[in-house]
């Protein structure tokens, strides 16, 4: 018995369509995607000042005063901080989206403070990007 020899494959044709369905379906959805990048590094800094408050409450509520830096969350203030029952995080403090380290800031009465990210541009103030970032909260609630 002979064989016949059928080359099963695809024809170049075949390849061009398959590509071309899949180069308009790339161009219609990354536009989409890449512009949602800004909205989720604020909606991570948000979620990072959120969990940076709880955390300073509770060492509110241990020590009866706002910590003097955020690294007091993770150390022991040299202070001593009588009531600390820390430490408070076992990962290191996060950074923002965009590579700095939140600002943090407790009033010259030691009865309020804020926990803010500058935004991409890393500096107060700004539109868009470079808008800040927690600001507008009600720190001590």
């Amino acid at each position: 018995m002979a064989r016949s020899k059928v080359r099963r494959g695809f024809t170049l044709i075949e390849l061009v369509v398959v590509i071309l369905i899949l180069a308009i379906l790339a161009a219609l959805i990354v536009p989409r995607v890449v512009g949602r990048t800004s909205d989720a590094k604020r909606a991570k800094a948000a979620s990072d000042i959120s969990t940076l408050r709880g955390l300073v409450q509770q060492f509110h509520v241990d020590c009866d005063r706002f910590p003097d830096t955020l690294q007091d969350l993770r150390t022991r203030p040299s202070d001593g901080a009588s009531g600390w029952h820390g430490p408070y995080t076992d990962k290191e403090l996060p950074t923002d989206p965009w590579g700095n380290e939140y600002a943090y800031e407790v009033n010259s009465d030691g009865s309020d403070y804020t926990i803010k990210s500058y935004g991409a541009d890393g500096a107060p103030g700004g539109d868009g990007d470079n808008a800040d970032i927690g600001d507008e909260l009600t720190e001590n609630q």
